[in-house]
C-alpha cells in the first residue's frame, strides 16, 4: 500500500475481536452477557480501526456481527449514559462527535461492509447495522432506534440522514419518532433488511457473501460505494459527470483489461483490485 506511514496497523484490538482472513476483516463485540453493549473504548476502537482499513490492502470486505444473542444493544447505560450525565458540553460534544465519525468512516471506507445482525440491534446498534452496505439478518433479530425512549433526539449517529435514503421518509418518521421494535420480516418489508435467514444460516451466508466480494474486483467496488455516497446529494447533471469521470478512469485498470482477456479466453477473470 503506497503512502503509508511509520505509524503502524494495530496488532490488537482489545475491546471487541478482529481477525483478517482471506480478505475478510471481521469484527465481533464481545460482551454476550450485556447483548454487546457499547462502551467510550469499543466506540473509540470502532473509529479507529475504520481509520485503518482503507491503507490496509489485505482486506476486502468487512463483516460486523456480535457474539452470542446479541448484535450490539446500543450504549451501556451504566458506562456511557451514567458517565455522560456527570459531563460538561464539550465532553458530550467530544463524545457525540466520536460516535458521528464511526458511521462516517463506515460509508466512506472503501470496502463493502457486512452486517450480520444476529440478535437485537438496538440505539447506536441499530445505526451501526443501517451504516453497513448490506445487512444480512437473522429471523430473531430485530432493529430499534430507540434514542426519544431515553429523552434524546431521535435523529442520533447520522440516522435521519441515512435512514430516509433507505426506507423513505414516512417510515423514519415512525422509526426515529416512536422508537419501536422492528421485527426481522417487518425489517425486510421496509427494506431495512437485504436478506432474513434462519438463526443458524446467518453466519454461513455472511462468510459466502464475503467470501463473494473478497474475490470480486475491488477497485469497482470501492468506486461503486463512493458514488453512492456522494451522489445521494448531487444533482443529475453532477451525478452523470462524475460518473463518466469514473468510468472512464476505471476503463485503465488492469481488472478491465483482465475482464476482456477472460473473456476472449473463456475463463473466469482474476481480479487484483488494480
Amino acid at each position: 500500500m503506497p503512502f503509508r506511514g511509520s505509524a503502524p496497523f494495530t496488532d490488537e484490538w482489545k475491546h471487541f475481536s478482529f481477525e483478517v482472513s482471506d480478505g475478510i476483516g471481521t469484527v465481533t463485540f464481545q460482551r454476550p452477557d450485556k447483548l454487546n453493549a457499547l462502551t467510550f473504548e469499543v466506540y473509540a476502537d470502532l473509529r479507529d480501526l475504520l481509520t485503518e482499513i482503507p491503507q490496509r490492502d489485505d482486506l476486502r470486505v468487512l463483516v460486523i456481527t456480535g457474539e452470542g444473542r446479541g448484535f450490539c444493544s446500543g450504549g451501556d447505560v451504566d458506562e456511557i449514559i451514567g458517565e455522560l450525565l456527570t459531563m460538561d458540553p464539550r465532553g458530550l460534544l467530544d463524545f457525540t462527535r466520536m460516535t458521528g465519525s464511526v458511521v462516517q468512516r463506515m460509508r466512506e471506507c472503501p470496502v463493502p461492509i457486512i452486517a450480520a445482525v444476529n440478535g437485537v440491534a438496538a440505539g447506536a446498534g441499530a445505526v451501526i447495522a443501517l451504516a453497513a452496505d448490506i445487512r444480512l439478518v437473522a429471523r430473531s433479530a430485530s432493529f430499534a432506534f430507540l434514542f426519544t425512549n431515553v429523552g434524546l433526539a431521535g435523529a442520533d449517529m447520522g440516522s435521519a440522514y441515512l435512514l430516509p435514503r433507505l426506507v423513505g421518509l414516512g417510515r423514519v418518521s415512525e422509526l426515529l419518532l416512536l422508537g419501536d421494535k422492528v421485527c426481522a420480516e417487518r425489517s425486510l418489508e421496509i427494506v431495512l433488511a437485504t436478506q432474513v435467514l434462519e438463526n443458524e444460516d446467518l453466519q454461513p451466508a455472511a462468510s459466502a457473501l464475503a467470501a463473494r466480494l473478497a474475490a470480486g474486483p475491488a477497485l469497482a467496488f470501492a468506486t461503486t460505494k463512493l458514488l453512492l455516497s456522494r451522489e445521494i446529494d448531487m444533482d443529475l447533471a453532477g451525478s452523470l459527470e462524475l460518473e463518466a469521470m469514473a468510468q472512464a478512469l476505471l476503463m485503465k485498470t488492469e481488472d478491465h483489461a483482465e475482464f476482456h482477456r477472460a473473456f476472449t479466453e473463456g475463463r473466469e477473470p482474476r481480479w487484483t483490485g488494480r
